[in-house]
């Protein structure tokens, strides 16, 4: 089985997000879109919204699978038994620290890493862009999935 694991923090998904899985799905059995749990990090939404937001959005979708993990993304590959770490690429600086960390996880742990480039329609979002955006009370619904409602 062709599994990969999309880690982040979703805080919260993005269109940008959605895309990437959406496009992915033709090139994988299975996605896991892995929350990432950092104590450290302050979140605007809670695990379990971010969990829901993401669970709603392809609710639809049986290749999609939502998990939560500690620790590293290489120990969580391993534990549910995913060969491929996804991630998507907005620009030159997420490709230079994405790079860095997939050479890394290649050499300690031969998993590989499948990098997609955003739409253009969608390369400007971020999840820290949105969580702005709310702050502000501005008009945030056209940068998330519908399913992420205040």
């Amino acid at each position: 089985m062709r599994r990969a694991v999309l880690p982040g923090s979703f805080d919260p998904i993005t269109n940008g997000h959605f895309d990437i899985i959406q496009r992915a799905l033709p090139l994988f059995d299975e996605i896991i879109v892995a929350i990432g749990v950092n104590s450290d990090k302050k979140y605007m939404f809670t695990l379990e919204e971010r969990k829901r937001f993401i669970e709603e959005t392809f609710k639809d979708e049986p290749k999609i699978k939502v998990a939560t993990y500690e620790g590293l993304t290489t120990d969580f590959c391993f534990k549910v038994d995913a060969k491929f770490i996804l991630r998507g690429l907005r620009n030159p600086a997420d490709f230079e620290f994405e790079k860095a960390i997939a050479h890394t996880n290649r050499f300690l742990t031969k998993l590989e890493t499948v990098f997609l480039l955003t739409a253009a329609s969608t390369s400007f979002i971020s999840s820290s862009i949105v969580r702005d955006v709310i702050r502000n009370k501005g008009d945030y619904t056209k940068l998330v999935p519908s399913t992420v409602r205040l």
